[in-house]
C-alpha cells in the first residue's frame, strides 16, 4: 500500500485469527514520524499480536500495511531493516556480561571486531550502564535488564522501535528512568508504538493512543479527547458501611458505567457536570446509602478505558 511520507506506520483493515479466534479484527492506524504512539486494550485484545504482525513476526490474515514506506507483505526484508523490537521480557544471554550481549549482537548486525566494542561501549553510556558493563547480566536489576534491552534494540538505531510492555514489573524509580529514555529516543527521531497495561504511562509518554478491545480499534486520540468522551469529570463515592457497596453501585450504574477502586472501597461514576453530581448524590444519600466521602474531579486514563471497553486495562498475554 502507498504511504503519506510524513506517516512511520499506516495500515488499513489489518486482521490475525488464530483458529476461530479473531485476534486483531480489521484495524486502521496512522502513525506519524518521531511520534510515541500507545496502544491499550485489555487481556486478549490484540496488542502483542498487532505488533508482532508489523515487526513481521506474523504475517497478517488481511488487510495492508506500510512501515517507513515499505509495504509489510510485499517487502518484509524492507520492514524489518528499518525496525526495531523489544518485548516483555528481555532477550539477553544472563550468562554474559552487559558489554559481551552488546558486541556479540553489534557483530551479528554486521560490526567488526573494533567496531562492535565501540559501539557496545556507546551504548552502554548512553543507557547510564558504563559502570556495569562488565557485570553478568544475571547480576543485574529490573531496571537495568530493561535498560540493556532497549540498548540491545539500537545497535543500529531503527526508524520504528516496538516496545511490548516496556516497563512492566519495574518498580517506580526504574519505570521513570525507562520513561526517560523513551522520550529522548522519540526527541531524537526514532518512531516509537508501544504497548502498555499502565494508564499512567500512556498518559505521560503518548502523543496519541489507540484503544483496542477485542481485535478492534474502539478509540483514538490526544489523553486530553479520550478523557472528553467520558464527560466533564467524575464522582469519587466512598459509602461508610462496606455492606452498602452493593447497593451504591447498582443506583450509580444507572447513569454510568461504574468502576471500583482497586481496594474495592471506592466507587467512580462519570458525570456530565457539578449539577450532574449533586444531583446523583442527592438521589444516593436518598436511598438510604451512607456516604463517608466523596470527590469530583478530572476523570483518569484508567476511567476513561474502564468507560470505552467495561474493564479495567490488563497485561496482554502473548
Amino acid at each position: 500500500m502507498s504511504q503519506p511520507p510524513d506517516l512511520a506506520i499506516s495500515t488499513r483493515g489489518l486482521t490475525r485469527s488464530f483458529g476461530p479466534v479473531k485476534a486483531v479484527a480489521g484495524i486502521d492506524l496512522d502513525v506519524p514520524k518521531g511520534m510515541i504512539f500507545a496502544v491499550l486494550g485489555p487481556n486478549g485484545a490484540g496488542k502483542t499480536t498487532l505488533l508482532r504482525m508489523l515487526a513481521t513476526l506474523l504475517p497478517p490474515d488481511g488487510g495492508s500495511a506500510s512501515v517507513m514506506g515499505h509495504d509489510l507483505r510485499a517487502d518484509p526484508d524492507a520492514v524489518r531493516g528499518v525496525i526495531a523490537m523489544t518485548g516483555q521480557f528481555a532477550s539477553l544471554d544472563e550468562d554474559l556480561t552487559g558489554r559481551e550481549n552488546l558486541v556479540m549482537l553489534s557483530r551479528l548486525w554486521g560490526f567488526a571486531g573494533r567496531a562492535a566494542r565501540d559501539r557496545a561501549t556507546d551504548l552502554l553510556a548512553a543507557f547510564d550502564l558504563a559502570d556495569a558493563g562488565n557485570r553478568q547480566v544475571n547480576t543485574y536489576s529490573g531496571g537495568m535488564r530493561r535498560r540493556l534491552d532497549i540498548a540491545a534494540s539500537l545497535i543500529v538505531t531503527p526508524g520504528v522501535l516496538f516496545l511490548d510492555e516496556p516497563t512492566t514489573g519495574l518498580d517506580p524509580t526504574a519505570r521513570q528512568s525507562v520513561w526517560r529514555l523513551i522520550r529522548q529516543l522519540a526527541a531524537s527521531g526514532v518512531t516509537i508504538l508501544l504497548t502498555t497495561q499502565y494508564l499512567e504511562e500512556a498518559d505521560q509518554l503518548a502523543a496519541r493512543i489507540a484503544v483496542i478491545d477485542k481485535g478492534r480499534k474502539i478509540a483514538e486520540g490526544t489523553s486530553r479527547q479520550l478523557k472528553a468522551q467520558t464527560g466533564s469529570g467524575v464522582l469519587h463515592v466512598t459509602p461508610s458501611d462496606p455492606g452498602q457497596l452493593e447497593a451504591a453501585e447498582a443506583m450509580l450504574a444507572t447513569t454510568g458505567p461504574v468502576q471500583r477502586s482497586a481496594e474495592g472501597a471506592t466507587l467512580s461514576v462519570p458525570v456530565q457536570d457539578a449539577a450532574s453530581a449533586h444531583d446523583l448524590l442527592a438521589r444516593l444519600i436518598a436511598s438510604g446509602v451512607e456516604v463517608a466521602d466523596f470527590s469530583m474531579g478530572q476523570p483518569s486514563l484508567e476511567e476513561v478505558f474502564f468507560a470505552l471497553t467495561g474493564a479495567p486495562p490488563e497485561e496482554e498475554t502473548a
